[in-house]
């Protein structure tokens, strides 16, 4: 055999050897817990026959504790690129057959070189993590790994989409990456996010608590909204992600994706005329007005489980990727509160980043009152979001469809934060306050002195509702552009897109803006 022939058998053994990770009882065991390996998460991720491999045969420089008698080929992360419904990414995804997926510096220096290529090329960069966290042999060079990371994912933001996949346990300071990206997904049953594990937490606070109820996907899901996403199955999760990535652009200089539409732009949903009810005590559901005016009923909801009182996702109208923010009636009356303002700050500011019209569904009584709010700073978070709509500089449509009071009517992207086209329904009560509140503050000693106090409130009080709660005083003063008939919505918000197209805005010159965090 020639010594040609003997090299490339040679290279062909060591991937081989390469692809098994940290062996095939490693690879058995892992199948055991019911997850796949990070070579089969990236095939089930990626176009077919897509992925290019990078770094396959690194091996870690570690000598201290017997170390460099150890070592494995790829070092404990899968790293390349591939293509996504024909459009590159960048991924990495950590194996846990070697080493546990704990960082070393040569790990975290093959995902640095990934996200730096992915920034390069103005491209998605997708972290599957699945790790023990750092590999502690390395001390401070793991260390100094971890941080090189979160610097790239730093300049990364706002530049690139950013996603992390969470598909096993993640503690420790391995959980600031995926929190500086841009979304988030967690495994139910077998992923989970901590600072400090439940040994330490017993340790310092004598909680007695499991890993599931410290940082499983559900707590992150519903409680801390540390996650966007959760799934079922690791094929679910990595076709969520694949989904995710439909509505997004490539990178910050790019437009938001178009696909074709088969839905008429200008289909009435009678439906909608009769959706809001009589009484203004009385709830509807919002997700069946974004059904009804979105293409083809598809919605695709980010943070499903946190903040109720605020819904946030992707659509299309007439094939143009949005984003959109809708208050919720069928919760807490659609009040705002720490938790829903932040959630829908968050994602304006996402939308913004990416060039993603954003289109604003609003019916809101106000922010949620209380001493839990107020000492939980409602007025920092409510802050934000005002930011976001303030700051954002991409079209932006906002329809009123029944309450927007006072301070919330403001952040709910009114037209002094730049709303673009700002549209009402007849249903619309624009106005300071609602009506009750509104005579307590302006009729209260003339009520003390009246015949009958309460018949002189409730007259006093649907004299304010005919002549505040309505769009058309909000409208006379150019505030709302027009009224418009509730079935016509969608065809209004496509032909607002459509005009908003060119759009030119710029913020003033700054380095960057200190918003209330």
């Amino acid at each position: 055999m020639s010594t040609q022939l003997e090299k490339i058998k040679e290279l062909i053994a060591l991937r081989a050897e390469a692809r098994l990770g940290g062996g095939e009882k490693a690879i058995a065991k892992q199948h055991e817990k019911g997850k796949y390996t990070a070579r089969e998460r990236i095939a089930m991720l990626l176009d077919e026959g897509s992925f290019e491999e990078m770094d396959m045969f690194v091996k870690h420089r570690c000598t201290n504790f017997g170390q460099d008698k150890k070592t494995f080929l790829g070092d404990g992360v899968v790293t390349g690129s591939g293509t996504i419904d024909g459009r590159l990414v960048y991924v990495f995804a950590q194996d846990f057959t070697v080493f546990g997926g704990s960082l070393s510096e040569t790990m975290a220096m093959k995902i640095c070189k990934v996200m730096d290529q992915a920034m390069k090329m103005g491209a998605p960069c997708i972290g599957i993590n699945d790790s023990g966290g750092a590999r502690i042999q390395e001390g401070i060079n793991a260390l100094a790994g971890y941080a090189e990371i979160f610097q790239r994912n730093i300049l990364a933001s706002g530049v690139i989409p950013q996603i992390s996949g969470i598909f096993g346990p993640c503690a420790g300071g391995a959980v600031y990456s995926p929190a500086l990206t841009d979304f988030t997904l967690m495994m139910e049953g077998t992923s989970y996010m901590f600072l400090t594990g439940p040994k330490v937490v017993k340790t310092v606070t004598g909680e007695d608590v499991s890993q599931e109820d410290l940082g499983g996907a559900s707590v992150h899901a519903s409680k801390s909204g540390v996650t966007h996403f959760t799934a079922e199955t690791e094929e679910e999760g990595l076709a969520l992600i694949r989904q995710l990535l439909s509505y997004i652009p490539q990178n910050n200089l790019e437009e938001a994706p178009y696909t074709e539409c088969t839905d008429p732009i200008d289909r009435l949903e009678d439906s909608l005329n009769e959706i809001i009810p009589d009484s203004p005590n009385k709830a509807y559901d919002m997700y069946n007005v974004i059904a009804a005016i979105v293409d083809n009923g598809e919605f695709f909801e980010v943070q499903k489980q946190y903040a109720t009182n605020i819904i946030i996702g992707f659509a299309r109208f007439n094939g143009q990727s949005v984003g959109i923010v809708a208050n919720q009636p069928c919760r807490y009356a659609g009040v705002l509160d720490c938790n829903a303002s932040r959630k829908g700050a968050r994602f304006v500011r996402f939308c913004d980043a990416f060039n993603i019209p954003i289109v604003s569904l609003v019916d809101v009584p106000g922010f949620l009152p209380g001493t839990g709010q107020e000492y939980n700073a409602v007025i920092l978070h409510g802050a934000k979001l005002l930011y976001a709509y303030g700051e954002a500089t991409v079209p932006k449509v906002t329809v009123t469809l029944r309450k927007s009071y006072g301070g919330s009517h403001i952040v709910m992207s009114c037209k002094q934060l730049r709303g673009d086209i700002n549209y009402a329904w007849p249903s619309a009560e624009i106005a300071v306050m609602g009506g009750a509140g509104a005579v307590e503050v302006l009729y209260a000693k003339e009520a003390k002195t009246a015949e009958d106090p309460k018949a002189f409130m409730a007259e006093k009080e649907a004299e304010y509702t005919k002549l505040f709660a309505n769009p058309y005083n909000a409208a006379k003063y150019g505030y709302i552009d027009d009224v418009i008939e509730p079935r016509n919505t969608r065809f209004r918000i496509i032909r607002a897109l459509q005009q908003l197209q060119t759009k030119k805005l710029s913020n003033p010159a700054k380095k960057h803006g200190n918003i209330p965090l």
